[in-house]
């Protein structure tokens, strides 16, 4: 599982780097956008590039173990949601504030607001994704207790939700589409758990029937039906795969989940090695810290190269663009180490829970939180604060000014949201402590 996490988000990051194209509008200001609008024939290769579900299987499967690890330490489930938010949330406030600072100092300096905002609205791209899965760790609680009891007839009836919502989508009524963000990553998720338990086999006797079913399925309802090829968005489609996931991303993602069991016991094996297993450990320790900043190094990059006129702008998919990204890949690689080792503290270092009640905090105070209620309300509405905050950033248009770069009541809402899991976790414990 830390073997595919690792190779999800690797993939997530490289293929940003290199589809992403940097050019000058006719004023000279920076815009970008993807090439793989002027890429048709590479395609079915995001077929395998797109990832974002072996995450959400990975996702499942850790959060099942943790969850019942937790459970058999005695710990109840507001606890490990609140336990759980540290290593998300922590990291991504540091970004946030980092990105809303930044965008502050250089509007003082007279930085163009649109231009601030277009550069804030990249670097946080990635957001989009944290959002969610902070919803479905949010939920993976109760989605646990169904799937306890109903098995894999809770993913089948995901999906059958996911159905519904294309049928809405491809009609028209694309309102009525948008709980495939949740229903189809929750499909993904809950096959993490079925992995966890034994439900969901490795091997080939059942590898090779489900990479047969999801690459025929993915044929049928792209090559011959409604549905376009590509699984990672464009804005020139008028049906997106992964915004929401549609029936075709979840074929593609089955037919990745074929070979990961066809492969399986060959990767254990593999990182039976030292060094294998030494590597897929470290990138993991800082995982999330590549993922997050990753589109900052672009922004970081294109921006020095830009000031020093040395920022090349060949058309996306000539010759020259091509040889471009050679040092363009390398150069990213370093910007983005000298960002995670500046700022992968965050997400390496562990707080550990007090054991008795803070001094700074009041002693009513601490009654009233260690109480069931509020403690599962403040909590809830942590989570629910956090995501709240960056979806506004995400669904904001990226020319809308603003002074931070991103929305306002985005900044706020997260901020707020953050402060309240953070109160949470310096409650101790053991009721009776302080």
């Amino acid at each position: 599982m830390d073997l595919l996490r690792a190779l999800a988000i690797a993939a997530v990051v490289l293929g940003h780097w290199l589809v992403t194209v940097i050019q000058y509008t006719s004023n000279r200001r920076l815009t970008g956008h993807s090439a793989l609008e002027y890429l048709p024939w590479a395609f079915p290769l995001t077929w395998l590039v797109q990832v974002m579900p072996v995450f959400f299987l990975v996702g499942g499967y850790a959060n099942a173990a943790s969850l019942t690890s937790h459970r058999r330490r005695g710990g109840d489930d507001i606890g490990w949601l609140q336990e759980r938010s540290e290593r998300l949330v922590r990291p991504t406030t540091v970004l946030f504030v980092v990105l809303a600072l930044a965008a502050l100092l250089a509007r003082l300096l007279g930085a163009d607001p649109g231009e601030l905002r277009l550069a804030v609205w990249v670097a946080s791209i990635p957001l989009w994704f944290l959002a969610a899965y902070l919803v479905v760790v949010l939920l993976a609680p109760v989605m646990w207790r169904l799937h306890e009891r109903f098995g894999l007839a809770v993913p089948l009836v995901l999906v059958g939700l996911v159905a519904v919502g294309d049928v809405a989508r491809l009609n028209g009524a694309a309102a009525l589409g948008s709980g495939n963000f949740l229903f189809g990553w929750l499909a993904m998720h809950q096959l993490g758990f079925a992995w966890r338990d034994g439900r969901l086999p490795m091997g080939p006797r059942v590898g090779v029937p489900v990479l047969v079913g999801g690459l025929a399925a993915l044929l049928l309802l792209t090559v011959a039906g409604p549905y376009p090829v590509n699984m990672i968005d464009i804005p020139s489609e008028r049906i997106r795969n992964a915004s929401p996931p549609t029936l075709a991303l979840l074929a593609a993602a089955t037919t990745q989940l074929g070979l990961v069991m066809l492969l399986h016991e060959r990767a254990e094996r593999w990182l039976h090695r030292t060094w294998p297993w030494r590597t897929v450990v470290a990138v993991n320790s800082v995982i999330l810290t590549i993922f997050l900043w990753h589109l900052t190094a672009v922004v970081v990059l294109a921006g020095v190269l830009s000031a020093l006129h040395l920022l090349p702008t060949p058309a996306a998919g000539t010759a020259q663009w091509w040889l471009w990204r050679v040092p363009w890949l390398i150069m990213l690689m370093l910007v983005l180490a000298v960002l995670v080792a500046i700022f992968s503290r965050f997400e390496t270092h562990r707080t550990h829970r007090p054991q008795a009640r803070p001094r700074w905090m009041p002693g009513w105070l601490h009654q009233w939180l260690i109480r069931p209620t509020p403690r599962g309300v403040l909590t809830v509405a942590g989570y629910v604060a956090v995501v709240s905050g960056l979806l506004f950033n995400n669904a904001a248009a990226r020319t809308e000014p603003g002074i931070f770069g991103m929305p306002t009541t985005a900044l706020v809402l997260f901020l707020l949201g953050a402060a309240t899991l953070r109160l949470m976790r310096s409650v101790p414990v053991n009721p009776g402590a302080g």
